[in-house]
């Protein structure tokens, strides 16, 4: 089904079952611990060993030698994998960090072997046996030094890298009033609570993989790329996975060298990541430095806004910093630069809002900082710059946008006119409270999607597709779209998920995944509405599917009259135009944030937020409000805990645990509120919808930084926001 002029009236619209806030039909399974994760798939592999990693203990350098001798004759031990008797192994296409170390190490914490035995424990005692001699080289691990070197060039043309449109500089110059400054932000880990982890098992040259991975389309891929072997001979099964965040978007070692080990051993092998490993072995996000230039006139409107940052990777990929600005706000002159470092640290790539999240980090204080030069209220600085057509495309308007909608909204709900016009001047006690607010955007992109949609004789409908579900809620989204476009209730839908075996969809990242899998599902059921239609030769424009039963006219017949004679299945992709070439298609929040500071000790404690969203059709209210809540929360982290500490003379992440990676808890987060504006975008897809798991946490850490600010006077622009950037500033 092709989607290629803006969606009209369709059975969507009815809105019986879509935009109902409805529990998730996986939660009994998952609160009752029944819902099988991948090293939990047991009954799929009798008889598996246990793969244990060996990571590397330099971060840049060669193995000179290694002996696996002892572990190989250590009790219960099967096998010890090195790059010496793996074979060949190949680099997928998104992530470029090589699974297996040898001789070269690219990175602390890559694999130099998998040792696997009978049992776990066994494994992991032999692996402590594994002797590696190194041969360490110097490497570049420190982003401020590797940026006064000459920048990573790109193999091919990256248009992401540098926008330029009119004169910023000459525009910069005469502005009137002006901001120079330069912020960062840390490295991040993903930190999710699932490790990654992965069972294989062959059965001649078919793989099978039972595995954490959030785009089962790119794992199937990536492994057949990495291990030479044609993708229709490797089944992935991902039917459910404990969060990911972009960490798990493809194939990683645990799933490389569990599919190596087991065609060599004959047996299946279960491997997860070490908690210690997964913050050095796997990927990450990316450090910043950013510099944000902004020129005004004396009347608050934009007149050049400049934005340019550096971040370090492995490779060419840099964290696109400046995405947000080449959108979010209106200005004449307009300038952007990425500039990529390389650095011998792990791998940096996606993660939750990758490029929004620390781009308007920087962005969102410069705004605030720029207000007040201007002498402006912080909200209607950014109401008055704001744009209804992309500023670097102005003949391109904004499919729909209602920022200054959300930010009006939010200002009067939360009780903007509290907030003190001075910083510091506020207490409770011996609280110096502060408010901060920003502004969010985030891309509502659509890829194409497929689904198959199966009617049995007893009306159950079963919808099948690759998608996955990482917590976000896909089963049940995907059966109130099912359930609305076929006329029945939940009860009668089953979903499944996470099988490459099913029609390949758009998978679980980017914010792409919610609106293109039930675009799928939708294109699907149109086709098998047809085909019911046909079997009960009814004709008109004006079939309804409703209560379980299809009406046209004075006509109107059981569903399951159409399966009489035998089941019907349907299965069909949504595949798209041109309208994200015609339209900026963005979803966008206003972020409004209360915090207490410690006027004595610096401490900084959350106490109320406030999301106000626009994001489309809210196909699941209840759905969207968690992940709404859950990227609070994780900005919240990112504001005031987290930051990957870097040894810059031994090239690794110190805090490779929970212990020493600080990520919010209970007791951190205040309530939280979220209002959804009522919006649909018929230009995104048949559904109106667009997603919003990555809209949660854009925005949010500039909205506490600045509540900080407001509470303290205190200008914070290196995150974390931690009580000693404070502590030798506060009031007397």
């Amino acid at each position: 089904m092709k989607f290629d002029t803006p969606a009209i009236r369709n059975p969507i619209d009815r809105l019986k079952v879509v935009g109902k806030a409805t529990t998730r039909i996986d939660g009994p399974l998952k609160t009752s611990g029944a819902a099988p994760y991948a090293y939990e798939q047991h009954d799929a592999a009798p008889g598996a060993t246990y793969g244990y990693i060996v990571g590397a203990a330099i971060a840049k350098g060669r193995i000179a030698s290694i002996d696996v001798a002892p572990a190989r004759s250590a009790p219960g031990v099967l096998g010890v994998i090195t790059a010496q008797n793996a074979g060949t192994l190949g680099v997928g296409a998104f992530y470029v960090a090589k699974a297996l170390a040898g001789p070269e190490v690219d990175h602390y914490h890559q694999a130099v072997a998998i040792v696997v035995a009978e049992t776990f424990e066994q494994a992991r005692a032999a692996a402590q046996l594994v002797r590696v001699r190194y041969a360490p080289a110097k490497g570049a691990f420190d982003l401020a030094a590797a940026s006064r070197l000459a920048p990573v060039k790109p193999s091919k043309p990256n248009p992401a890298l540098a926008s330029s449109i009119g004169d910023f500089d000459a525009a910069f110059a005469k502005a009137a009033v002006t901001l120079d400054a330069a912020y960062t932000t840390p490295d991040h880990s993903h930190a999710m609570m699932e490790p990654h982890a992965t069972i294989a098992a062959w059965d001649g040259d078919k793989l099978t993989l039972w595995s954490a991975i959030q785009i089962v389309g790119w794992g199937l891929r990536d492994i057949a790329k990495i291990l030479g072997v044609p993708k229709e001979n490797v089944r992935i099964v991902a039917p459910y996975i404990g969060g990911g965040f972009g960490g798990k978007g493809s194939i990683l070692s645990d799933a490389v060298l569990a599919a190596v080990a087991a065609k060599q051993l004959g047996r299946p092998v279960k491997v997860t990541l070490q908690r210690s490993l997964m913050f050095n072995n796997t990927t990450h996000r990316a450090a910043t430095m950013q510099r944000i230039r902004i020129g005004a006139g004396k009347d608050g409107r934009i007149t050049a806004i400049g934005h340019e940052s550096w971040s370090g990777n492995l490779g060419e990929r840099p964290e696109t910093a400046t995405a947000p600005t080449r959108l979010l706000y209106a200005g004449a002159h307009r300038m952007t630069r990425l500039k990529v470092a390389h650095l011998d640290l792990p791998e940096a790539s996606a993660m939750r809002a990758p490029g929004e999240t620390p781009g308007m980090m920087a962005l969102e204080i410069a705004m605030d900082e720029m207000a007040e030069k201007l002498q402006l209220d912080p909200v209607a600085f950014r109401i008055l710059n704001d744009t209804q057509v992309d500023p670097e495309a102005p003949h391109k308007p904004y499919s729909r946008r209602q920022l200054v909608e959300c930010l009006r909204t939010g200002a009067e709900r939360f009780g903007w006119e509290q907030r003190p016009a001075r910083p510091g001047t506020r207490r409770d006690g011996r609280w110096l409270i502060g408010i901060g607010v920003a502004s969010a955007i985030r891309g509502a992109p659509v890829i194409k999607s497929a689904a198959r949609v199966t009617l049995d004789r007893k009306g159950v409908v079963t919808v099948e597709t690759d998608m996955t579900d990482i917590g976000t809620g896909s089963y049940t989204i995907l059966a109130q779209t099912a359930a609305e476009m076929l006329g029945v209730g939940l009860d009668q839908v089953v979903v499944r998920l996470g099988d490459s075996r099913f029609p390949e969809g758009a998978g679980s990242g980017g914010q792409f995944g919610a609106a293109s899998s039930t675009a799928g599902v939708y294109a699907a059921c149109v086709k098998l509405r047809a085909m019911v239609a046909e079997r009960l030769r009814l004709v008109g424009a004006d079939i309804e599917f409703a209560d379980g039963r299809v009406r046209t006219g004075g006509n109107s017949r059981p569903l399951t009259d159409a399966v009489a004679a035998g089941e019907l299945s349907a299965e069909d992709a949504m595949e798209y135009g041109d309208l994200a070439q015609r339209y900026a298609q963005q979803t966008f929040a206003a972020h409004f944030v209360e915090v207490g500071v410690d006027a004595a000790t610096g401490e900084i404690r959350l106490r109320r937020m406030l999301a106000v969203c626009a994001a489309g059709r809210i196909i699941n209210p209840m759905a969207a409000r968690s992940q709404i809540i859950g990227g609070m929360t994780m900005g919240a982290g990112a504001a005031l805990m987290e930051e990957l500490v870097v040894d810059k003379r031994r090239g690794f992440f110190v805090n490779h645990d929970l212990a020493g990676y600080e990520v919010p808890v209970h007791a951190d987060i205040p309530h939280q509120e979220v209002i959804f504006l009522d919006e649909v975008d018929p230009t995104v897809g048949p559904l109106k919808a667009k997603g919003v798991g990555e809209l949660g946490i854009s925005g949010v850490p500039a909205a506490i930084a600045n509540a900080v600010y407001n509470a303290t006077g205190i200008r914070v622009r290196d995150y974390p926001v931690t009580l000693d950037k404070l502590l030798h500033k506060l009031p007397a």
